[in-house]
């Protein structure tokens, strides 16, 4: 039996979402430092999911294709690393929009990807997934506190080196990951799509969009919306890092609450409470104590959510599906819903004011709520 490359897998999710904690709360104070509106602000922090629309498929498909997921990886990581050095060359719109779009076209491949190949060297215990993704979020935590400290005191050009040499870790970590062990495929001859049209896949998947679209405000104009109010960049790192402090505890507790109550009733939990979570931020923000409850509910609309979701697309996409599963996912929920979620809320921002955008987004988990306990049935779920 193939041993668990724990260490590997946890360092490459270490750096991955460092390089997350650093350009997904700081970037967009970057661009708003080069004058960019907010729409143009919107539409330059939806690349990001808008490649995930498309390039997760494409590489997906390689991945099942060639059973050489881990070679792909790498060399997303060495392209996205590449691209990204366009950005020390021209700070236009134009210019960074093509830099972007480039990068975040390789980008996006890496982490579907390290997601189905960690599922498959964890094999049976798919559940014990939260154990590594769990350092990630500390990645993730340990470059949203120090870049606070630093663009406090440092101009928000400092930023940019940083996401370099983050990049440049994730590339030459991904070199260490070893590809799993191949296994025979049982019970998946059918196309794919005979999956997608299952009533509980397909409200999965539409529910996945909804809960991506409406944190589409959060990660593009939460920093933003803070420092306005007159939170200083550390203070906005701290808030930042709570949330992903809380979302550390669920994966660590996951096995435990998935046989207590079951991903379905997680999942519906998960709904909810994003939706409580964006009416406190949008309507109470300026309390200190309103925002940090609020991202203690981090652990709900983004960790128990995630960790349960992978949970299920591993249930629902076997064998030589694996990979494009995962891809899908990526595709219609970070990919199509992180885009419109990115760009209704730049189109609503200025005109609409914070309050109201942030209700948009709690309809929209509400919504997603509903249609979850209407359709989502599992055995033993």
């Amino acid at each position: 039996m193939q041993a668990l490359p724990y260490w590997r897998l946890s360092g490459f999710y270490f750096l991955y979402f460092a390089f997350v904690g650093a350009f997904t709360p700081y970037w967009s104070l970057y661009l708003k430092s080069l004058e960019f509106s907010a729409f143009q602000i919107g539409v330059l922090m939806s690349l990001l999911q808008v490649c995930r629309m498309f390039a997760p498929n494409l590489w997906g498909w390689l991945a099942d294709h060639t059973g050489k997921g881990v070679g792909i990886v790498q060399l997303a990581a060495g392209m996205s690393m590449l691209t990204y050095l366009g950005v020390f060359a021209g700070n236009s719109f134009a210019w960074l929009f093509c830099v972007m779009a480039i990068m975040c076209s390789f980008w996006s491949a890496s982490l579907p990807l390290m997601e189905s190949i960690t599922l498959r060297h964890l094999g049976e215990k798919a559940e014990h997934y939260g154990r590594i993704r769990v350092w990630g979020s500390l990645g993730f935590v340990v470059a949203v506190i120090g870049l606070g400290y630093v663009l406090d005191n440092a101009p928000i050009k400092a930023l940019l080196w940083v996401v370099l040499g983050l990049k440049f870790g994730i590339f030459l970590f991904s070199r260490f990951v070893p590809e799993p062990r191949p296994k025979p495929y049982q019970n998946n001859a059918g196309p794919i799509w005979s999956i997608i049209k299952r009533p509980e896949v397909s409200a999965f998947l539409i529910a996945g969009f909804l809960m991506a679209a409406a944190h589409g405000v959060y990660y593009t104009f939460f920093s933003i919306y803070l420092v306005d109010l007159g939170y200083s960049k550390g203070a906005v790192g701290w808030l930042w890092s709570i949330g992903v402090v809380c979302e550390i505890m669920v994966f660590l507790w996951m096995p435990k609450l998935t046989a207590k109550f079951g991903l379905r009733n997680i999942l519906l939990a998960s709904f909810f409470l994003a939706t409580v979570r964006f009416v406190m931020i949008g309507f109470g923000a300026q309390w200190v104590v309103v925002v940090v409850l609020a991202q203690t509910l981090h652990a709900a609309s983004f960790g128990s959510y995630h960790a349960a979701s992978v949970a299920l697309i591993h249930r629902f996409f076997h064998g030589r599906h694996h990979a494009k599963g995962q891809a899908i996912y990526t595709s219609t929920t970070f990919g199509l819903g992180g885009t419109l979620g990115g760009l209704w809320s730049g189109w609503m921002w200025e005109p609409a004011g914070p309050a109201l955008t942030f209700a948009v987004s709690s309809v929209a988990t509400l919504v997603a709520f509903v249609l979850l306990y209407r359709q989502l049935r599992l055995q033993a779920a």
